[in-house]
């Protein structure tokens, strides 16, 4: 275990050198990749604490965040989370996670991106055709955990994603691992790290790309209808690096507080780093607040915070939490969210 401690504060370390030099190389690859739902986090804890959640993965959200964090789970857990998501779009997730004594963890999940259907409009018809579009992404994911000690855990989960927008679609297949490790540090300090997003490429096929050409402009009778098909270009998905920590701060009694702090490297955009605080009493009523894309350059603002109910002082069987987050955009408003976890 120790040399799981010293390789993992080595890629710490790697990661915060890699931060301090990557906004010098003035290179940002935004909006080069495709599938950028899949980049929305989830949990209406994890959004209240700044997207700082690697290491901490302790709700059924975990299935997005660190795989590897399903694999500490002893009950079976469902969580639903909905967010009135940026231009009038409705994002939606939905999780479910079974242990299974003596062989590990599996979780299924279901993300989905949508929008009201929009007129069709040409230049000819800028009022619209009398036609309607619609635009949606979803993916669909299992995965699977397992305590390899005690202490340390390891996750993996398999996603199937489609983007759709009128008569066009996109499909691909990736993969996420994840792993938790917990330290003799700080009175129990976890670290958690997560690939998410390495798959195959996208690319949008269907019938808007069919078009007709003119086999000769010069010559009267000539075939006007030959169809071809434009080929479009494949888009990578948004791969993201995820590497963080998390650790008690104090404990008064009942009353107790954490931190967490992750580094993210994206292969979209410059490095950043997420972070976030809770603080609870009794583990009953929780108040959360962090800040988002700390270092990174042209982020839209940060700032996040957020609330938190649980029902397992009250029950002790089937726990109810309840959270809510809010999420600063900046000069593109704020974001609200709300997400119902349910033990059983």
């Amino acid at each position: 275990m120790n040399n799981i401690v010293k390789i993992s504060i080595l890629m710490l370390s790697v990661l915060s050198v890699t931060l301090s030099n990557a906004q010098s190389l003035k290179v940002s690859k935004t909006g080069t990749t495709a599938a950028s739902f899949l980049e929305i986090g989830v949990g209406g804890r994890a959004q209240a604490m700044g997207g700082a959640f690697v290491a901490l993965a302790g709700d059924a959200s975990a299935l997005y965040w660190n795989a590897g964090g399903i694999a500490r789970f002893k009950t079976n857990e469902v969580i639903l989370y909905h967010s009135q998501w940026l231009a009038d779009t409705k994002f939606n997730f939905a999780g479910l996670v079974i242990p299974v004594a003596e062989i590990g963890t599996f979780g299924f999940s279901f993300t989905s991106l949508s929008m009201a259907d929009m007129s069709v409009r040409t230049v000819e018809m800028p009022e619209g055709t009398g036609e309607f579009f619609s635009a949606g992404d979803l993916a669909l994911g299992i995965s699977y955990g397992r305590s390899i000690t005690n202490r340390f855990s390891i996750g993996f989960t398999a996603k199937y994603i489609q983007q759709t927008i009128w008569h066009m679609s996109s499909k691909g297949l990736a993969i996420d691992a994840g792993t938790m490790f917990t330290t003799d540090l700080l009175n129990g300090m976890v670290i958690g790290a997560s690939i998410s997003n390495f798959g195959t490429g996208m690319k949008l096929e269907g019938r808007d790309t069919r078009s007709y050409y003119r086999v000769d402009e010069t010559k009267q009778g000539s075939n006007e209808r030959i169809p071809y098909n434009i080929d479009l270009d494949t888009w990578d998905m948004p791969m993201i690096l995820q590497i963080g920590v998390t650790f008690p701060v104090f404990q008064e009694g009942e009353y107790k507080a954490i931190a967490a702090i992750d580094a993210l490297h994206p292969n979209n955009n410059y490095e950043s780093i997420n972070a976030g605080v809770e603080f609870s009493y009794h583990d009953w009523i929780f108040a959360r607040g962090g800040y988002k894309s700390i270092f990174l350059a042209d982020s839209e603002g940060g700032l996040t915070l957020g609330l938190g109910i649980n029902t397992k002082m009250l029950f002790s069987e089937n726990p109810i939490a309840f959270d809510y987050g809010y999420r600063d955009f900046g000069r593109l408003n704020s974001i609200h969210s709300f997400s119902l976890s349910i033990g059983f």
